[in-house]
């Protein structure tokens, strides 16, 4: 049998007008209304319109549309890895937690994440990634937070510090993301410790198959460990250069990324050339 590894993008996959072909589906209906219940509006009426591009509305829609996918899957993934907040469904498709608890942490996370100012994330592109780490270690208030793919990183921190640093590389692109704070960085410590203090209060099971965290790609079942790497996510990186290449070592050969957007693929592409990639955003 071939090994199967389900993947879960994060913000920025979101495309307005998504769910709408699910709506039909019975189960699908379901969990919409208990969504509904939880976030207080409708994640099939916000994501007809432009209010889904903000961070409060993206994180609870990706998740739910994403979960109702995966539930939907015929067969069972032998790993599962989320980029960013994509690591919720892949927790959730993992039997760590069940729907519900995991969009309450969304929720939490997404508002939390919505109130954050002050800070700039910018994705390079054409770097050498040494060059930009050698550069990042001589420069305070700015991190590598997100390893995406060889080529493909992206900087978080101060706006000044950010802008210092892109002044001393080169690259061939250098692209601002719309966000409101630099996420996965050491500026994202308040919301992180607020975030934490719910995170602990949460029931974490072992997961069904393994995991692979951004913040460690190392596979684990493991309930305590996941959830201590969870509670690390907001301030730290997104390492999905490492999780790619991951997936080959266990035996890996079909990669599905489940989402309304085909993200992850090219990055896959990029780093694993010889994985066999789909996409699903339909019930299959």
């Amino acid at each position: 049998m071939t090994k199967t590894a389900w993947v879960f993008p994060g913000q920025g996959s979101q495309v307005i007008g998504m769910g709408a072909s699910l709506i039909d589906q019975p189960e699908a209906k379901a969990k919409f209304q208990q969504a509904e219940s939880i976030l207080g509006w409708s994640v099939l009426e916000v994501c007809q319109t432009e209010e889904l591009n903000r961070t409060l509305y993206t994180q609870p829609c990706l998740y739910t549309i994403a979960a109702i996918l995966s539930d939907r899957l015929p067969t069972r993934p032998h790993v599962v890895a989320g980029h960013s907040l994509g690591e919720f469904v892949a927790l959730y498709s993992a039997g760590v937690f069940d729907f519900s608890t995991g969009l309450q942490l969304v929720k939490y996370r997404a508002e939390l994440m919505d109130q954050a100012r002050g800070g700039k994330m910018v994705a390079l592109l054409g770097g050498d990634l040494a060059a930009i780490k050698n550069a990042i270690a001589n420069q305070t208030d700015v991190v590598l937070a997100n390893d995406n793919c060889p080529g493909q990183v992206v900087i978080s921190g101060t706006p000044e510090a950010v802008d210092s640093l892109i002044a001393q590389i080169k690259v061939k692109r250098a692209m601002p993301l719309n966000v409101s704070g630099a996420f996965h960085s050491p500026l994202m410590a308040q919301a992180a410790a607020q975030f934490s203090q719910t995170l602990a209060e949460v029931d974490f099971n072992d997961a069904q198959v393994p995991v692979l965290s951004n913040v460690d790609p190392q596979p684990t079942r493991d309930a305590a460990i996941l959830k201590h790497r969870l509670d690390q996510q907001m301030t730290g990186p997104v390492r999905w250069t490492e999780i790619v290449q991951q997936l080959p070592k266990l035996g890996v050969r079909q990669v599905v990324e489940v989402g309304p957007a085909k993200v992850l693929m090219g990055l896959i592409k990029r780093t694993c050339e010889d994985l066999e990639l789909m996409h699903v955003d339909n019930i299959i």
